[in-house]
């Protein structure tokens, strides 16, 4: 597909020869039977083709274009189909370029009958009909692979019923209205049904006029969707005991009880998003035992804008369901003082990014409010022009589904997002807003301990717990002195859970949290995990001869009793077949894989950039762990320096450098550590380092790219390569 410009770069501009001063310039497209004019155009028309799937070919979109340089194209060749066509604004242009056809194409299909490539030629920006063009261009020029169904669902919710202040709130002719649109909605989107949010507390706390519509709307009650707001609107994540919420929660479904409105919709949405996301658990937990909600949504996730981006997720068996906002806020009460003028809300249905959010996206819950229905009722005007507008251009299917079968079919689209991407909350203004102030983003750590594993991550998780600025994560029951948050089960407890493995800081400069988590290092998720949530992170690796790595990996195993490796030989091991017992091929992998250093490395350098990492040569940690040190403190840029050349010791009973106590003592790792068994054997020598050939070649390659170092085990393997 290409999009076309005037002047484009390639072709040679020449002037016609019967043309005078006042004519178009005429551009012949280098080697193409295709001549281009610029011109002012108006009235667009959609001209019946097979590129079309979503676009409704049929009537004129009256009035003129933007600008008045658009390209228009001028072909006998029979490769070239026009797509959109329209009017031009001057009639001699017309004249000038020799057509007596009122119609004009801004927008031509290349059938490829000329050099045998299909394309789409588009004569200036994407506006309104071009838009809905250049996604049916996509989707024909892709094979249908880059398009969605034509099946829309929307679903509107009517925030804050009942909470508006006197004068924005629904009388009961409004009401009527709201229920006479639904009907009339529901002739062009089948089960069309508005979804209202309500907090009891402010019922009747309008004017005479305004109470006796809240009356009429519970009079309807079974005629709508209802869903929970908290009882008196507050924000959840401003309070952090789960009861109190609950309790607020009760008040809400003994008035919902009282009044006839239905309590089983599962589905409910925070006011003003809060605790949805950034999580917060109170609310989850709360949600669950008082209303059994299973799915809400927000418009916070990842971000609030671009709203193109927004996503769902799920966690702690509750859906999040992606929200989009469609122009009206609860300040938009009357039409003649829409933002900028009543133009801008027309913009935005008519082709504009109400409309685009429809286009693009298979499922769209929009946030109105309560205001939005009183007064010029610009909700109901707005959904009405929307869906007139939807029909008229478009072949799409809107329909509705209530919100826990509408998530379903979200995930059902799109099973990838069901995993949440936290974040950090304080790298957004708005998520810090609704975030509890008792959190705080200097609870997370700034440096991670990536592994991988059987490389000297818990000698060094000892050595920087040594320094008196450096502080670690607290141990955890299960995996000891790792969280292993970012590559497994425990990601989906959340950030507070992550938090709670830190202690709370102690408003000193010199806090500098780390955690080590070895085999962070060789996951396919962590590195992304852990950039989205700790961006400005420092994060160091351990390498050493990935066939040492691999057999002390098998070793550990031996020690651990793992009985195919009690059952197998090293040799065995490393060269079984993919025939192989499933057993003996996942210990394989746990071997072999994580030594493929560079593929791994590369993970990381897309996320964190180049002067975050540190690769440290793990032989020399092993010999020369105090120089090693000193590296650290540089590369963290410690206030305070210590001389680990005083305060370790190496201890020939153990074979490693341990900790150096008062007395001369030694503090050193658990009898699991520094553990010793037989030499590898030459064959496995010689086959690992055949197979790890061409991955040291390309760390190397990599390491030098990133201006660090060559290990001196690594060297020593290039050596043997030439």
């Amino acid at each position: 597909m290409e999009t076309s410009r005037w002047p484009p770069r390639s072709p040679v501009l020449q002037r016609r020869p019967e043309a005078n001063e006042n004519s178009l310039l005429s551009a012949q497209l280098k080697g193409f039977p295709l001549l281009l004019h610029s011109i002012g155009l108006k009235d667009c028309t959609v001209n019946p083709s097979p590129l079309l799937f979503i676009t409704r070919s049929g009537q004129p979109l009256p009035g003129p274009l933007p600008g008045d340089d658009w390209t228009v194209f001028q072909s006998n060749h029979s490769t070239y189909e026009p797509v959109l066509l329209a009017k031009t604004q001057s009639a001699e242009s017309v004249a000038s370029m020799g057509q007596n056809a009122a119609l004009l194409p801004s927008v031509v299909q290349d059938l490829g009958l000329h050099d045998g490539i299909q394309r789409v030629l588009f004569g200036n920006n994407l506006v309104l009909l071009h838009k809905l063009v250049f996604v049916d261009a996509v989707a024909f020029l892709t094979g249908k692979r880059l398009s969605l169904s034509l099946e829309r669902h929307v679903l509107v919710d009517i925030d804050d019923i009942f909470v508006g202040k006197e004068g924005t709130r629904m009388k009961v002719p409004d009401v009527k209205a709201l229920l006479e649109t639904q009907r009339e909605l529901r002739t062009h989107v089948p089960n069309f049904t508005f979804n209202l949010g309500f907090s009891g507390k402010f019922f009747h706390a309008g004017s005479d006029e305004e109470d006796l519509g809240d009356d009429l709307l519970l009079s309807y009650v079974k005629e709508f969707w209802w869903f929970p707001h908290m009882w008196s609107h507050m924000q959840p994540h401003l309070f952090h005991n789960q009861s109190v919420l609950a309790e607020q929660m009760l008040l809400n479904k003994k008035f919902a009880m009282e009044h006839g409105i239905p309590t089983n919709m599962g589905y409910a949405v925070a006011p003003h998003h809060s605790g949805v996301y950034p999580v917060h658990m109170q609310l989850y937990d709360a949600w669950k035992k008082v209303w059994g909600i299973k799915v809400t949504s927000t418009e916070e996730y990842p971000h609030l804008k671009p709203a193109r981006f927004r996503r769902g997720f799920i966690h702690s068996g509750i859906s999040v369901l992606p929200r989009q906002t469609c122009g009206l806020f609860t300040h938009t009460i009357f039409y003649k003082d829409y933002p900028v003028s009543p133009n801008e809300l027309d913009k935005l249905i008519n082709g504009g990014e109400l409309f685009l959010t429809v286009l693009l996206n298979p499922i769209s819950i929009f946030m109105t409010h309560l205001s939005n229905y009183g007064n010029d009722r610009l909700g109901l005007y707005t959904f009405k022009s929307l869906v007139k507008f939807v029909q008229t251009w478009t072949n799409l299917k809107l329909q509705t589904l209530p919100p826990i079968q509408l998530a379903q079919k979200y995930f059902s689209l799109f099973p990838s997002e069901r995993d949440p991407l936290w974040q950090d909350p304080c790298e957004d203004k708005r998520h810090k807003d609704i975030w509890s102030k008792e959190k705080t983003c200097d609870r997370f750590p700034k440096l991670l301990v990536i592994g991988p594993q059987k490389t000297g991550t818990t000698a060094l998780y000892l050595f920087l717990g040594m320094h008196p600025d450096l502080t670690s994560n607290y141990p955890s029951k299960e995996t000891f002195e790792e969280i292993q948050f970012f590559n497994g089960h425990n990601y989906h407890r959340g950030i507070d859970w992550y938090m709670e493995y830190f202690p709370l800081p102690s408003n000193t400069s010199s806090d500098y949290y780390f955690e080590k988590s070895a085999n962070y290092f060789d996951s396919e998720v962590a590195a992304q995990r852990a950039a989205a949530l700790l961006p400005k992170a420092k994060i160091i690796t351990i390498l050493i001869n990935p066939a040492d790595r691999a057999y002390s990996w098998y070793q550990h195993q031996r020690a651990h009793d793992d009985q195919v490796a009690l059952r197998y030989s090293f040799h065995d091991v490393i060269t079984a077949g993919h025939d192989s017992p499933v057993k003996l091929r996942v210990l394989q992998n746990r071997c072999l894989v994580p030594g493929w250093y560079a593929i791994h490395l590369e993970r990381w350098l897309n996320h964190y950039h180049a002067s975050q990492l540190l690769v440290l040569d793990g032989q020399m940690l092993k010999t020369e762990p105090a120089s090693v040190m000193d590296k650290i403190q540089k590369f963290l840029g410690l206030a305070n320096t210590v001389n680990y050349h005083k305060i370790l010791a190496f201890d020939p009973k153990k074979g490693f450098w341990c900790q150096l106590l008062e007395g001369g003592k030694t503090k050193c790792l658990g009898k699991s550590k520094g553990r010793r068994y037989p030499d590898m054997d030459p064959e496995s020598q010689a086959f690992l380092r055949e197979y790890y050939r061409d991955h040291n070649i390309e760390l190397s390659k990599l390491l030098y790219r990133m201006g660090q170092p060559l290990p001196s085990w690594l060297r020593e393997e290039l050596v043997h390569t030439r």
